[in-house]
């Protein structure tokens, strides 16, 4: 997609912008719900955390415009996913108008009539990319599905295993994220990965990790109960769905296992499964909280080979370290496809381990914690797993 705009002035004013830091988010919330009031319901009453967000994302967005083409499926995903929010097409002229007043007040005489109109350019080739995919996507599915909670397990005391059933079919890619969000945290939606693939009785089974802060985790671990109600996303992502027919590693922590779980339900499905082997890591022997699913994985897949991996409990009777050192000491891995979930930290230093074995990056697939960020209700970002 060509332009005619000067992308490396956008760039630069937007450099210079950046440098006012909280003061920039600050001034573009008040100036949009000042000009617009009614777009203050669309946010969660709490933007302390999340303010910078939107602002951040639309400059990061426009001022790379140039780049546009390989944005494209994202932009699409992202114009698909925000009709959960109930932003329509309307709403982007408000979101435009006050981002250029934010670059006109913080540039000041360094805003000209030339460098207006190449912002104004370049936020309209990304709305329009926005707005035509979420119009296309309306024509064949809801903006949201609404789920009823069947089942609600307690594994552990930070973590939980959620059964739903949505009120009409949701289908997703194993490894792919949904949005969550719940009446007890309005307008605040969080993604999980369904821990298998999709079903024709609607179900779809959420495994949560309460984290530090995390509101909706929180509230999806304890305040959450059999027959209330959720609200779904569209799925989004394709990072951790599989790809070509090689043999698989899976290496994960915590709640990563959930699409690895998915993962292997697909490739049970398989004609002629690939082998698969799972390196499951946990601080402790308890903290394996999907044990029987695990054991029921092992049992139906000849093909796969389960590694648990314990770092903190000298009295495990199996392997004991970092999951990632573990499963990179089980190498060579010359040809498998190599999947990565957990908390950003294991991700990173697991990644960081793959490559310094000599694993090439195209050969491992994990979540890009950085390029994920919600629009309006974590601003207008861009999709990021919470």
């Amino acid at each position: 997609m060509s332009t005619t705009v000067d992308t490396a002035r956008l760039r630069s004013s937007w450099n210079t912008v950046a440098d006012f830091g909280g003061g920039v988010p600050l001034f573009f919330y008040s100036t949009l719900f000042l000009a617009n009031p009614h777009l203050r319901q669309m946010f969660p009453a709490g933007m302390s955390a999340q303010r910078d967000k939107l602002v951040r994302a639309l400059g990061r967005v426009v001022s790379h415009v140039d780049d546009l083409d390989s944005a494209v499926p994202f932009l699409r995903q992202l114009g698909r996913d925000h009709r959960k929010f109930a932003v329509t097409s309307e709403h982007y002229p408000a979101v435009g108008q006050a981002l250029l007043a934010t670059l006109e007040h913080f540039l000041r005489d360094e805003w000209t009539p030339d460098l207006a109109a190449d912002w104004t350019a370049a936020y309209k080739l990304v709305a329009d990319v926005m707005t035509t995919a979420a119009g296309e996507d309306e024509r064949s599915s809801p903006p949201w599905w609404n789920a009823e909670v069947l089942g609600h397990e307690r594994r552990t005391l930070d973590t939980a295993v959620l059964t739903v059933r949505t009120d009409h079919p949701l289908t997703w890619l194993p490894g792919q994220s949904i949005a969550v969000e719940t009446e007890l945290r309005p307008r605040i939606w969080r993604y999980y990965t369904p821990a298998r693939p999709p079903r024709e009785d609607n179900l779809v089974e959420l495994h949560v990790r309460m984290v530090d802060g995390g509101a909706v985790s929180s509230a999806l671990v304890q305040g959450i109960t059999t027959g209330d109600m959720l609200r779904l996303g569209s799925p989004v992502g394709s990072r951790l769905t599989l790809d070509h027919g090689r043999d698989i590693v899976l290496i994960c922590g915590g709640t990563g296992f959930a699409p690895m779980k998915a993962l292997l339900g697909q490739i049970a499905q398989e004609p002629v499964p690939r082998k698969a082997h799972l390196f499951l890591g946990a601080r402790t022997a308890r903290d394996f909280y999907d044990a029987p699913a695990l054991r029921a994985l092992d049992n139906a897949l000849p093909s796969l080979r389960v590694t648990p991996v314990v770092s903190d409990d000298v009295r495990f009777s199996g392997a004991r370290g970092m999951v990632g050192e573990i499963a990179v000491r089980y190498g060579p891995w010359a040809d498998q496809e190599i999947y990565v979930c957990g908390s950003p930290a294991m991700v990173a230093g697991t990644c960081e381990l793959l490559y310094a074995a000599g694993i090439g990056a195209e050969r491992v697939r994990c979540e890009d914690f950085s390029g994920y960020q919600d629009p309006v209700g974590a601003g207008i970002d861009v999709l990021k797993r919470g």
